[in-house]
């Protein structure tokens, strides 16, 4: 049974995407004289991958006029040949959302495989080991990304500034006192239903801000996270462990096995988008 996930993107702005690449029509299609001839389309999986974007992909032909059906839903598994959607309508509707709505499967597609391999590492290394993206996707991206990210069965790590406090050294940079605990109690007057993020870069400085809720290594060795998660526990500290920096799949379980119970990664951003074969037939 198919079981559709929520839109990321809303109708606006799925129509300014078919407008980006049908600005003023299309050219060839109505010069051929074939706009008007009933025809079909189907998107298949070429590669393996963990589908995302299918919903929004069906939106984008119905909202030029053709009637869609999917196949498949974001976070399934497809193997090649693997039937994801299929519309009907006149060749100048197909063409109109075929390659917008196409493009959109094959880059969120890339994103949500990677995230799942970076994931499927991580709980190699331990069962409870979770992937978080980070925010730097392409700009303009994130409602896509942050949809990839939960296909795969991973998180995001922040959307954005306004919802996570994670201290960084460029904050502590321009507070008046040299007082970690001063400013961690301050967050948490102020923001009581928050957790705590403190980035560090070595192990002591881990020790100075062991009261936070979690801390987050930046660029360390999966050899440096043992030493830090071992020396925070002996501190008696119950932060929990985030390593970031350099995560992706030949590494993640290793920095699970560490002890790093979130592994933050902003790699799926950068994968290559996964293959989707288009298949057109005339109708009848």
């Amino acid at each position: 049974m198919i079981r559709p996930q929520p839109l990321a993107l809303d109708d606006h702005r799925l129509q300014q995407l078919l407008a980006e690449d049908v600005p003023y029509g299309d050219l060839t299609t109505e010069a051929l004289a074939i706009d008007a001839r009933p025809g079909q389309i189907r998107l298949f999986a070429r590669d393996p991958m963990v589908v995302c974007g299918i919903e929004e992909a069906a939106r984008m032909f119905e909202l030029c006029g053709a009637r869609a059906t999917l196949h498949a839903a974001s976070g399934q598994q497809a193997a090649p040949e693997t039937l994801l959607l299929e519309a009907s309508a006149e060749a100048g509707i197909l063409h109109r959302a075929w390659k917008s709505a196409q493009t959109l499967v094959e880059w969120c597609s890339g994103v949500a495989s990677r995230a799942a391999e970076i994931q499927e590492a991580a709980r190699r290394g331990h069962p409870e080991a979770l992937v978080a993206l980070t925010r730097k996707n392409v700009p303009g991206t994130r409602r896509l990304a942050v949809k990839a990210a939960r296909a795969a069965g991973a998180v995001m790590h922040r959307t954005g500034l306004s919802e996570t406090l994670l201290v960084f050294a460029e904050h502590r940079l321009f507070l008046d006192e040299d007082d970690p605990a001063a400013a961690i109690a301050r967050l948490r007057r102020r923001c009581p239903e928050k957790r705590v993020v403190v980035e560090v870069e070595d192990v002591a400085e881990a020790l100075v801000w062991a009261a936070a809720d979690v801390i987050q290594l930046e660029k360390f060795s999966p050899a440096a996270v043992a030493e830090t998660v071992a020396a925070l526990a002996a501190a008696g500290s119950t932060a929990v462990v985030a390593a970031a920096g350099g995560v992706n799949a030949a590494n993640a379980e290793d920095y699970a096995r560490a002890g790093a119970r979130l592994l933050v990664t902003s790699a799926p951003h950068l994968a290559p988008p996964r293959d989707v074969q288009v298949r057109f037939a005339r109708g009848v």
